[in-house]
């Protein structure tokens, strides 16, 4: 059995992290329990030198801080997405089929794989907004039973089903709810798990999540299965590494965005002004000027960390010939010459110094030439923040799967490289560069 304290943490963290909105909570709920202090963005903030803090927006991301007790160099950020693939339910959610059933009408949220949802006890979680005392008031909600299933057709009915089947998400991933008589009630389940009165729920972010359960699996445990690793197991690891670092001369940033599966572009995404709103308040809160905080980004670094693609077992080929990760054989460092990662010769550098520090490891990932990869939230917040970036990740298979796998020794690891990270400044000089 390997040392497994973190992937424990991550598995009870996963097991309660229905929804973006419900993995800040859980993040907040951590971060108190640390002496962080909430600020809001409405509010002046006042804050002190050597002291934590966090701010969140749209109850589904959050940036958290630790202040050095003297003046600051730069900020060190390790930022990660608090979203999966799955599907929403629409307004009106209810859709009456083959006149003997209600199902919920849902769409795509990001790229899944279709097929892995179906066969399997759903529900659904999210929040909704609730009017009571003549406000409206947002609650977090998570119906805990098995509520739906999205069936398969049967083999006898499409005897090319094992030949490819491409999937409808309006015909084919429609979650059952329950027979004719179930008309009419899903909204009043939702108003009955929120303590409401049915005209009272105003309005609801209602997501359906997998009822199956994180877990060990392996001869000694060393692999974790669930739904959502990519890309809560970066958003736990830094976490876990963010709470336990010692202070340094850099602001300790840790980042989790919402919106990340589908582009970012949203008022709380990583494309958003929240993360440069965030840095310059603390900045000014400190007294410093803009020319100190532009100076203060040249000592800066950022881990973009969102989880990457090991090399598969039945599926080998698909891999890049020299750049192979593999699932327990260290952090994997992203590489794309045509810029969907952000990784060059300099944060390469950087981050293998930390990685050594640490006495850690790492491995690199390159697409095939004649692949075309996907991008991640590190140049898109480059867009608003410009700094020296890593895109770096956890190796894992069957990415966007509602059941993905990853490795125990991994998560360990990736937590102790950002407690390292989060321990020490990143300072240029002229075309040098320090980690200490």
């Amino acid at each position: 059995m390997m040392e497994n304290r973190v992937s424990k943490g991550l598995i009870e963290f996963l097991n309660k992290s229905y929804s973006a909105f419900h993995v800040v909570e859980n993040i907040k709920d951590v971060l108190k329990s640390n002496g962080f202090t909430e600020i809001t963005e409405g509010e002046k903030w006042n804050i002190s030198k050597g002291g934590n803090y966090f701010v969140t927006r749209n109850d589904s991301s959050i940036i958290a801080f630790k202040v050095p007790e003297n003046d600051y160099v730069g900020f060190n950020i390790v930022a990660s997405h608090s979203d999966s693939p799955t599907f929403k339910i629409k307004e009106n959610g209810e859709l009456i089929q083959a006149g003997q059933y209600v199902s919920l009408n849902t769409e795509r949220y990001g790229g899944m794989i279709m097929s892995t949802w179906l066969d399997r006890p759903l529900s659904v979680a999210g929040r909704v907004i609730v009017r009571e005392n003549g406000s409206l008031t947002t609650k977090l909600i998570n119906v805990d039973k098995n509520l739906l299933i999205i069936p398969n057709l049967a083999i006898h009915m499409d005897r090319s089903m094992n030949d490819g089947k491409k999937f409808n998400p309006q015909t084919d991933m429609l979650p059952l709810f329950g027979d004719i008589t179930r008309k009419g009630q899903f909204d009043k389940l939702i108003a009955d798990t929120v303590g409401a009165k049915e005209e009272d729920v105003v309005a609801k972010d209602l997501f359906l999540y997998i009822r199956q359960s994180a877990c060990f699996m392996g001869m000694e445990d060393e692999y974790i299965g669930s739904g959502r690793l990519d890309d809560l197991q970066c958003a736990y690891t830094s976490m876990d590494g963010f709470i336990n670092s010692e202070k340094s001369n850099s602001v300790a940033v840790l980042a989790v965005f919402d919106n990340e599966e589908v582009g970012s572009g949203t008022k709380q995404g990583a494309a958003s002004t929240f993360f440069y709103d965030t840095l310059t308040r603390i900045n000014s809160a400190l007294g410093f000027d803009n020319e100190y905080y532009l100076r203060a980004l040249t000592n800066s670094f950022m881990i973009s960390a969102d989880n990457a693609h090991a090399v598969h077992p039945n599926n080998a080929s698909v891999a890049d010939p020299t750049n192979r990760p593999v699932i327990n054989g260290g952090i994997v460092v992203k590489h794309n010459a045509n810029q969907k990662y952000t990784t060059d010769a300099v944060s390469n550098a950087i981050f293998k110094e930390i990685v050594s520090q640490a006495g850690a490891s790492c491995q690199s990932l390159a697409n095939r030439s004649d692949v075309l990869g996907g991008s991640t939230l590190g140049n898109i917040s480059n867009t608003n923040v410009a700094l020296n970036t890593v895109d770096v990740g956890l190796p894992q298979f069957a990415m966007h799967s509602c059941f993905e796998t990853a490795g125990v020794k991994d998560t360990e690891e990736f937590a102790k490289i950002c407690k390292k990270f989060y321990s020490v400044s990143v300072v240029k000089n002229g075309n040098s560069y320090t980690v200490k």
